[in-house]
């Protein structure tokens, strides 16, 4: 079994440097880590189990804690708090070695003096297998990765996708419990990183192994993970499924970093009449759907303002709904992503490109509506109202 369990794992970095106090009049630098007496908190209460065999995606801004987190797991930082354990066994203080994981890098980290087959072969050579056997599993694993025929070249000879290729064939060699890769996309070019993408969805299908995934992208978050872990300011803000935190963001951050384009954001006011709850904005009501109604009333939700999310590809023109004004319309191929003026806002609204949808113009007065079954509502603390 490779399963990976943390248990309310912390990492604080110490202060290397005096904290001096700010002058009079001087402005003080923000951050949102937490800085204690101890030092610089980089991951705080990070509790998860990653299931046997499961892929399991932490993506997040950059400096949230993701690749420390990864890092811990690894052993390639020590942990100041919690509990690691990999196939049932408490980890802490063990070895990298002796964890049975291997790490893909974002930089490939290839020995440039090795061939191809030298670098795959060479934690093989470390584990004192027989020479056949090494044999077998680089050839195995060249052919699970169409580079069999680079095996003989070294490096520099090799494109960017061909190098990350090699540095994932180097780590599924050893047949690890856990594979964890720290942004092993970021380095390559849209179209590589699209087809390196649908290389890792095939070779998840072959390999069985536990997979722990780092990214600040979330359309690799999105497509590859079973689960995702969104993550900010060291804590976890949500888990759950690719669906489950696109269709039901725990709060304005989720709802805000997962979806390209970004969430529309309205302020508005959530009223109740004839006990059903309804979203009052630009003048326009809209009834929100049965399973949303039950929600709000479980937890007795009152009347309030409240910051109402609405997805672009949610909103559609219409001949009666609330006001805007067309800033932008931006050609994207199979759709057009309009930036319309509305109730204070820039909303982006995603119209297929059919029918008249080319022929707005800067300036054009437009009507928008959404339905009662794609509004997201959150309290003054960013929370989502239904969970």
């Amino acid at each position: 079994m490779s399963q990976v369990i943390l248990k309310n794992i912390k990492k604080i970095y110490p202060n290397t440097e005096k904290v001096k106090k700010p002058k009079k009049g001087e402005e003080v630098k923000k951050t949102n880590l937490q800085i204690t007496a101890e030092g610089v908190v980089a991951v705080q209460d990070f509790n998860l189990e990653i299931n046997d065999k499961e892929f399991i995606v932490l993506v997040g801004p950059s400096g949230c804690g993701k690749s420390t987190t990864l890092r811990m797991i690894a052993g390639l930082e020590d942990i100041t708090s919690g509990e690691l354990y990999i196939g049932g066994k408490l980890m802490n203080d063990a070895e990298p070695k002796d964890r049975d994981i291997a790490m893909v890098f974002q930089n490939y980290a290839l020995y440039p003096h090795m061939t191809v087959y030298e670098n795959m072969a060479f934690s093989l050579k470390l584990m004192k297998c027989k020479k056949d056997e090494i044999d077998t599993k680089v050839r195995e694993a060249a052919e699970t990765l169409g580079i069999t025929e680079y095996l003989d070249r070294k490096p520099k000879a090799l494109s960017g996708g061909q190098r990350q290729r090699v540095a994932i064939g180097r780590a599924i060699v050893r047949s690890p419990q856990v594979m964890l890769m720290d942004e092993p996309l970021s380095n390559l070019d849209a179209k590589l990183r699209n087809e390196m993408r649908a290389e890792l969805i095939k070779l998840r299908q072959r390999i069985d192994t536990t997979f722990v995934y780092v990214t600040h992208d979330q359309v690799e978050a999105m497509t590859l993970g079973d689960r995702i872990v969104i993550m900010k300011d060291g804590f976890i803000q949500q888990i759950g499924t690719p669906q489950e935190v696109f269709n039901h963001p725990a709060n304005l951050f989720v709802a805000r970093f997962i979806g390209m384009p970004q969430m529309n954001l309205f302020d508005a006011k959530l009223i109740k009449e004839n006990d059903r709850y309804a979203v009052e904005l630009g003048g326009k009501k809209v009834i929100l759907a049965d399973d949303k109604q039950k929600r709000l009333k479980d937890k007795n939700v009152q009347e309030m303002d409240v910051t109402l999310g609405v997805r672009p590809e949610h909103i559609t023109l219409c001949n009666d709904g609330i006001k805007g004004r067309v800033d932008v319309s931006e050609l994207m191929g199979s759709s057009v992503h309009l930036h319309i003026s509305a109730e204070g806002k820039d909303v982006v609204v995603i119209v297929p490109t059919t029918g008249d949808a080319n022929s707005f113009k800067m300036g054009d007065d437009v009507n928008i509506c959404f339905n009662g079954d794609v509004c997201h509502l959150f309290d003054e603390n960013g929370k989502n109202l239904e969970y």
